[in-house]
């Protein structure tokens, strides 16, 4: 009897020191009665036993890379595809990268810009991995021909099967602690050890959908796009009026010129009489100077 007694008790020392090795957790915990199910190591061996019969848990991702003839619509009937499929486009980019330009002046005020331009796209979707092969072989008819094309699958399986069985030894520590067969003497260590459960759920949660379905990957592009546009010119300086009125213009800008020199020479009248006096009395002196110095014959 009490070896029926003492082999539960060895079995749960077994988990705790699994429990500590996970969550970084002490093991501090103290048995406080027998077993309330009297088990034994050999059914426990068995339950776990029992429990590793999981299925395949397969996870299947793809990529591909083509060259299609137009961007916009081939991205328009992926998501279609997607749809048909129920899946979910998770991410779609459309970028366009300038590349050389040119500028002819088609006329004064308009200019022709031609531009060269590369357009390529990327999308991420998630549809049911039983559809993965035929969206794969749709995905690539769509294109003028394939780069690239990947198919990888994951098993994760046994990853699956640990997860299980750490959650499963988890869930029977709480469990004896809930029902007063041990007692933790440290309260962090119980919050800690329902958290690693928390995340090995969510792990295996995660698993599942990632078996369930897959995530494809696809960049697709198109030969460069010449563009023609007319734009208009912004150099101000080639902006003119028609040569009759600027003749016209030059006409009446050239009389106001000679109006404001005219007007300019009249405000100086003063030194203008000034000037002309000093000029006579030189004149004069000259003539004087010169009469008075001729010989006598």
């Amino acid at each position: 009897m009490r070896t029926k007694i003492l082999i539960p008790v060895a079995a749960v020392l077994l988990l705790l020191a699994a429990c500590k090795g996970k969550s970084g957790a002490s093991a501090d915990y103290e048995f406080i009665g027998k077993s309330k199910s009297g088990s034994s190591a050999a059914d426990t061996v068995a339950a776990k036993s029992d429990s590793s019969k999981v299925a395949e848990k397969l996870v299947k991702t793809a990529d591909i890379t083509f060259k299609v003839k137009n961007v916009q619509k081939t991205g328009e009937d992926i998501a279609a595809m997607v749809a048909g499929y129920k899946g979910m486009v998770m991410h779609h980019r459309v970028q366009s990268t300038a590349g050389a330009s040119r500028d002819v002046h088609v006329s004064n005020d308009s200019i022709m810009r031609i531009s060269d331009f590369n357009t390529n796209s990327e999308m991420l979707v998630r549809l049911p991995s039983a559809s993965l092969e035929e969206f794969m072989t749709k995905a690539s008819h769509l294109g003028i021909y394939v780069n690239r094309s990947q198919m990888d699958i994951d098993d994760r399986s046994l990853d699956y099967l640990s997860e299980q069985l750490k959650l499963k030894d988890r869930q029977e520590l709480v469990a004896a602690q809930k029902a007063g067969q041990i007692k933790i003497k440290n309260p962090t260590n119980v919050l800690l050890l329902k958290d690693d459960m928390v995340d090995q759920k969510i792990q295996n949660l995660r698993t599942d959908q990632a078996v369930k379905y897959s995530v494809v990957s696809l960049s697709f592009y198109q030969t460069d796009n010449v563009v023609k546009e007319i734009i208009p010119n912004d150099d101000p300086s080639v902006y003119n009026i028609p040569f009759f009125q600027r003749l016209a213009l030059s006409l009446v800008s050239g009389w106001s010129i000679f109006v404001d020199l005219f007007m300019g020479l009249m405000n100086l009248w003063v030194f203008i009489l000034c000037g002309l006096g000093i000029w006579w009395s030189i004149s004069t002196y000259k003539k004087r100077t010169g009469t008075s110095r001729v010989p006598a014959s």
